[in-house]
């Protein structure tokens, strides 16, 4: 523990070192030329040359515009993206700007994608530890479940208000400070001693991840035009899709070898090396309008969020009739519609609410949240049926996601390039197909179900989902005027992450239903009064004694045991069947909404 905390000391202060020289530097550059512009600024009305000063202005404007085209002519950015960057990031005329020290573009996105990418792969890590944690810390299992369940909380907080904050600040103040944040909190989950300082470090971490996906889907849509903007989504879809595929298999092999702490210490380092990346190479693409915080906004946006995600997250363990869930769903609910009327009201919005008033945005944002509450609800049904009931280690059940995630991140570039020329529809349509014949072949699972059958059904699971995961979130997106990007992002992210939740929630309440249900069932008619029955249950306890030098009685009440364990399994098999036949039903709206959908067209008025 002292050789962590003297490396972190040290790390931290080269970082801080670093940073104070550049900023140093960037300050006596800054200077440096503000005291050459005033020597070179002409106090006559008229040069030599005959010239006027506001000529002189455009003439530099002229110049600057060359300079601007020539870099994204470098950073191979075609000619829409070029007109689409200057309208929203074009300087006043007055300031001239050194273009030829700007990065491209292809760094600016690559820092931004190793922040998404390592904010998602640690949302994942930590779910196969929970175990190990709950030892080393003496907590409860309910107890140990806030780590998850407080991480998602403050996500559902930060990303609503994503929208003020890149307005406010700029997107490289707010990346830059949402990777720093990030990195903190998995520096003090590191170093923890007790569960306390553990839940304040997840805390952290979530104010930070909760800003990065947002961010980065705000300057993806900033910077590339609406005809080259599904390739680029492709990209962006590696990010989103490959990082929680590979989380469970790399978690699962860690723990095994090591402590649950290396979880936090492998992300600290890249955290670090993207602040620096950040800082030299992220620059602000979007104009900063410098818009009055929202207070009750915000007040109303943070109580109906919390609570909602918060009594949707219970109702998974305590139903959906515990006063605790109903009173968070009463409460979330109410709050909501404050901050929907709010927003619809007041002048500046915080979130403008006024993004689903365009149809085609409205309607893939509806397919969207359909098809994360199919996805993350099969997402934690599969690995229960996996390590739960078959017995498989968590290195095994993680690696029946990694062919998946391998799947997905080849084909998702593949179906941005297919968007460009096609539209969202037909993809969203096939890959839905996909996904309702997949998930209905999991409604069949038993114990004798092959691993193998199990990984290829996932696979193809998946290879449908790389149809329709980028593809229908950027048609709608497409359709929003520039200046409600980022709210449209924000809006589209806080609705997929709820309807996530709903999702997981609904499928783990009709297992468990379903679950009691069967055992109901099976308990009528395995009975005693049965001579069958009876007679099988003799043999068994018999059976149990002489194999295990036991008395008859003992023998008896093992037997009951093992048949009462195997009528369970069976049971929970069935609940998680029915569970699934109800996933496949949610996909199958999404499928016909797909139908539905129509090619965008932007707006930039």
């Amino acid at each position: 523990m002292t050789i962590f905390i003297t490396v972190y000391i040290i790390l931290s202060i080269l970082l801080l070192l670093s940073l104070n020289f550049l900023f140093v530097k960037k300050r006596k550059g800054d200077r440096s030329l503000k005291n050459s512009e005033r020597r070179t600024t002409p106090k006559q009305d008229k040069r030599e040359d005959g010239t006027t000063p506001k000529q002189t202005v455009i003439d530099k404007s002229e110049d600057l515009e060359i300079q601007v085209e020539e870099l994204l002519h470098e950073s191979a950015i075609t000619e829409p993206a070029l007109e689409y960057v200057e309208a929203g990031v074009r300087p006043k005329k007055e300031e001239v700007l050194s273009k030829e020290k700007e990065p491209s573009k292809g760094k600016i996105l690559a820092a931004l994608m190793l922040g998404a990418f390592v904010a998602i792969l640690n949302q994942t890590l930590l779910n196969v530890a929970i175990p190990h944690i709950m030892n080393d810390l003496g907590v409860s299992a309910t107890t140990v479940q806030w780590l998850s369940t407080g991480y998602m909380l403050v996500n559902g907080i930060c990303i609503p208000i994503t929208a003020y904050l890149i307005e406010k600040f700029g997107t490289r103040k707010l990346f830059i400070t949402a990777v720093f944040l990030f990195t903190i909190g998995s520096v003090i989950c590191s170093i923890s001693t007790n569960f306390t300082l553990l839940m304040i470090g997840r805390i952290v971490q979530a104010s930070g991840a909760g800003v990065i996906m947002p961010l980065l889907m705000t300057v993806f849509f900033t910077i590339f035009p609406p005809e080259k903007r599904g390739t680029a989504m492709g990209l962006m879809g590696i990010v989103m899709l490959f990082a929680p595929a590979i989380g469970p298999t790399l978690s699962g092999w860690l723990i095994e070898h090591y402590s649950w702490r290396l979880l936090f210490d492998i992300v600290i380092p890249i955290g670090i090396v993207d602040i620096i990346l950040s800082y030299l190479w992220v620059r602000d693409v979007t104009e900063k309008t410098n818009p009055k915080f929202d207070f009750p906004g915000f007040l109303f946006s943070t109580l109906g969020f919390g609570f909602l995600l918060y009594g949707f997250s219970e109702a998974g363990s305590k139903g959906w009739s515990s006063t605790t869930v109903v009173v968070s769903l009463i409460i979330g609910v109410i709050a909501l519609i404050m901050f929907t009327i709010r927003e619809l009201t007041t002048e500046k919005p915080m979130l403008d609410l006024r993004v689903f008033k365009y149809d085609i945005f409205a309607l893939t944002t509806i397919i969207s949240m359909i098809t994360n509450m199919a996805m993350f609800g099969a997402m934690i049904l599969i690995p229960i049926y996996l390590q739960n009931i078959r017995g498989f280690t968590s290195l095994q059940s993680g690696l029946i996601l990694l062919p998946g995630a391998i799947a997905m991140g080849i084909m998702s570039p593949i179906a941005g390039a297919l968007f460009d020329k096609i539209g969202a529809r037909w993809l969203a349509v096939t890959g839905l197909i996909i996904t309702v014949i997949t998930t209905w072949q999991f409604t069949d699972l038993s114990m004798t179900t092959a691993y193998s059958h199990v990984l290829l059904l996932y696979v193809l699971r998946m290879f449908g989902m790389s149809f329709l995961s980028m593809t229908v979130m950027t048609e709608g997106l497409n359709q929003l005027p520039r200046h409600l990007g980022a709210h449209g992002t924000a809006a589209s992210n806080t609705a997929r992450q709820v309807a996530g939740s709903i999702g997981t929630a609904f499928l783990v309440t009709v297992m468990s239903n379903s679950q009691g249900v069967h055992m109901g069932d099976y308990s009528n008619a395995i009975t005693s009064s049965n001579p069958y029955i009876s007679s099988s249950f003799s043999h068994i306890g018999q059976s149990i004694a002489s194999l295990a030098h036991v008395p008859s009685t003992v023998g008896n009440q093992l037997g009951t045991y093992l048949i009462y364990g195997q009528t369970m399994q069976q049971a929970t098999i069935d609940g998680i069947n029915d569970a699934f036949i109800w996933a496949t039903g949610i996909a199958a709206v999404a499928l016909v909404l797909a139908f539905f959908i129509k090619r965008a067209r932007v707006k930039e008025q």
